[in-house]
Order: C-alpha cells, then sequence, then structure tokens
C-alpha cells in the first residue's frame, strides 16, 4: 500500500506566504510526475502546478510567479512554496501523482492518477 501526506495547510492573511508538502510513503518503487490541484467551493478542481521527475515544471497561469513546486526525489516529496498569497487562493489543495509503482511483496503495482487527503489553505485578513 502507499499514501499520500500533505501538510502545510491553514490561514494566512493576503501577502503571506504558506509552503505545502506531500510525502509519499510505502514500498515505493518509482514516480513520475507528480503536482498540485486545488478545489474552491462549488468550484471545480484545478491544476495549480505540475512537476516531471526530471524537473520540469508546468504552472497555472494565475499562480505564475508567485508559486513554486519542487520535490526532492529521494524522499519522494513534493513542495508548493505559495508567496503573495490571495483570498482567490482559498481553496483546498490536493496532492496528486500521475503514476505511482509500488512492491506489493510479490509483484509491481502501478496506480495511476493517485490523490491526497487534501488540505485547506484559506486567506483572509
Amino acid at each position: 500500500q502507499v499514501q499520500l501526506v500533505e501538510s502545510g495547510g491553514g490561514l494566512v492573511q493576503p501577502g503571506g506566504s504558506l509552503r505545502l508538502s506531500c510525502a509519499a510513503s510505502g514500498s515505493i518503487f518509482s514516480i513520475n510526475a507528480m503536482g498540485w490541484y486545488r478545489q474552491a467551493p462549488g468550484e471545480q478542481r484545478e491544476l495549480v502546478a505540475t512537476i516531471t521527475s526530471g524537473g520540469s515544471t508546468n504552472y497555472a497561469d494565475s499562480v505564475k510567479g508567485r508559486f513554486t513546486i519542487s520535490r526532492d526525489n529521494a524522499k519522494n516529496t513534493v513542495y508548493l512554496q505559495m508567496n503573495s498569497l490571495k483570498p482567490e487562493d482559498t481553496a483546498v489543495y490536493y496532492c496528486n501523482v500521475h503514476r505511482i509503482t509500488y512492491y506489493t511483496g510479490s509483484y509491481y503495482r502501478p496506480i495511476d492518477d493517485y490523490w491526497g487527503q487534501g488540505t485547506q489553505v484559506t486567506v483572509s485578513s
């Protein structure tokens, strides 16, 4: 079994910063692209940023220049540094792995489109 555990959410004032972390645990063999998505109340889930195993990144236009995604492959962890936060950044933020392969004890099993449980980010004065 594998788990994605997110942390770092909370309440912050406009203009403030937060750093989200998402750690994958278990008998992990490989992880390819990782990313962050968010969902505000009444809205659809949307892409925030993604990063490949080689470090190539992609950002939503709304967060370019303010958010930075990074990863530590040795720790199977992806980060999202969020600066200059705005009220419209308020949402539940979800970690996503495009494909994660883990060892079951008998064989290697890939899982596609694997999600974390989400962490709330609230930007308000």
